[in-house]
């Protein structure tokens, strides 16, 4: 066994034989330190800790008892055997009663010394493992927090909140990629004020971007770049405990927390493993849950969004222009005599000319914007922040690209298809889904009614 391995511990006595007969019955299942006196154990202690002390009741300077007192109050946790040559039962109970857990009398026997130490340390050992394992329990009980999260960025901030809890630790924070939508990079932040907070997004974000994916293992960092940065940014000191989490998917991110005047130890590093094999996998039935909802909302045919996202799509954009002020058109797209190319090339050739015109309208609008397929030929478009007169040039442009288009038409050569579309704008043509997607619905029709392949406006409806 490695000798740092071996239980520390330190023999008080100020008789000499005393020392050396000890260290022969507690060698070599021990590492044994001597002191002849009092002071020059707690100056042992202060060196390096100790798992147990065996002293002397009675020596120059301070007592037996003093040092028990001394060592409870200044290093908490480390056990203690009483040594008396008085067989004073008053001096034993006293020391029981003030945490010893042992007393031996003087002179020492080998065996008997050997055996109170044992049982001593093996007593450490059960307390440190129900610890161990009450803690473990906690930390256990802790990540069923994670099990209902179903969005990635929910994942992150919760076991972010598990992991500061189940160390007992307060300043934290997590980084993450969002791949499920259009803002890529998150962060969520524990115990920083709002201005620690900002600057330690500008650094991540700015100035030392994470690079997540290279981080592969729990740990301890005490210096680099990274850690240089983040600790000027939140004016903290010391170490910082990195807890990966990653996806099985796109999705991946870290936990960060700061040591504070309570150094990292091995066991709130397996707490954290623990605290990452949860988080990771949320994570997956989160990615799993975000696949399965994409699915229900794209096209069989077209792969573009359906009605139903369509609607849940338009609620949405409608609230946010309410909230901001802002402008919301609909464009409503129908391809001219479409039937035609169902009867006369089949179905197949017909699929194949939506998949085809869904990638055409996909090039022809913004990555904020929304297209959908609506039904059989009809597409819809939701443009945010977008009002009429801009709404039509955006339609006059895709009626343009769809009408120059070659489209595959199989054995029969190349197809020519053309456009008719409704344009209606929020909140001049409607403040609700219903009245908004029926405006620009209606002003597809009058386009067909004037001729087909052309841009009406839901404003032409009232002169109609």
């Amino acid at each position: 066994m490695n000798e740092r391995a071996l239980p520390r511990v330190l023999v008080v006595d100020d008789s000499r034989l005393e020392l050396e007969m000890a260290r022969a019955a507690l060698e070599p299942a021990c590492r044994v330190v001597t002191a002849g006196s009092a002071e020059e154990a707690l100056e042992r202690l202060r060196e390096e800790s100790a798992e147990l002390i065996v002293s002397d009741l009675t020596m120059p300077g301070l007592s037996g008892l003093e040092l028990l007192a001394r060592t409870q109050r200044e290093h908490p946790g480390i056990d203690f055997v009483l040594l008396t040559g008085h067989a004073s039962v008053e001096s034993a109970v006293e020391a029981l009663r003030m945490g010893a857990a042992d007393y031996l009398r003087k002179p020492i026997q080998g065996e008997e010394l050997a055996y109170v130490v044992e049982r001593t340390l093996a007593r450490r050992r059960l307390r440190e493992e129900n610890v161990r394992l009450r803690d473990e329990l906690a930390a256990y009980e802790a990540c069923r927090a994670l099990a209902p999260c179903l969005e990635s960025g929910e994942v992150y901030a919760v076991a972010l909140d598990v992991l500061l809890r189940t160390l007992s630790r307060g300043r934290g924070f997590a980084i993450f990629h969002r791949s499920s939508i259009s803002v890529s990079d998150g962060a969520a932040f524990r115990g920083f004020s709002e201005g620690e907070s900002a600057r330690l997004r500008q650094v991540l974000a700015v100035e030392k971007p994470v690079d997540i994916d290279g981080l592969s293992r729990v740990e301890i960092q005490s210096q680099g770049p990274l850690h240089d940065a983040i600790v000027e940014a939140a004016r903290a000191s010391g170490r910082m405990l990195v807890v990966p989490v990653h996806g099985r998917e796109a999705e991946a991110g870290a936990l960060f927390v700061l040591e504070d005047e309570r150094r990292f130890d091995e066991a709130e590093m397996a707490r954290a493993r623990m605290v990452a094999g949860h988080a990771e996998l949320a994570l997956y039935n989160a990615e799993r849950y975000h696949r399965a909802k994409e699915r229900a909302f794209l096209d069989d045919v077209t792969e573009i969004f359906n009605a139903r996202y369509l609607l849940a799509a338009t609620d949405h954009e409608i609230r946010r222009a309410e909230r901001y002020g802002s402008e919301l058109s609909v464009l409503f797209l129908d391809l001219d005599r479409f039937k035609l190319v169902n009867d006369r090339h089949g179905h197949l050739v017909g699929s194949r000319t939506l998949r085809q015109l869904a990638r055409i309208l996909t090039s022809c609008v913004r990555q904020v914007d929304t297209l959908a397929r609506y039904g059989g030929d009809e597409f819809t478009i939701l443009l945010p922040d977008t009002g009429l007169e801009p709404a039509l040039q955006v339609a006059e442009r895709i009626r343009r690209t769809v009408e120059e288009t070659a489209f595959e038409g199989g054995r029969g050569g190349g197809l020519r298809l053309t456009l008719s579309i409704g344009v209606a704008s929020f909140p001049a043509h409607g403040r609700s889904r219903e009245d908004l997607l029926d405006h620009a619905d209606k002003a597809m029709y009058r386009a067909k009614s004037l001729g087909r392949n052309r841009v009406c406006s839901a404003s032409e409806l009232a002169t109609a």
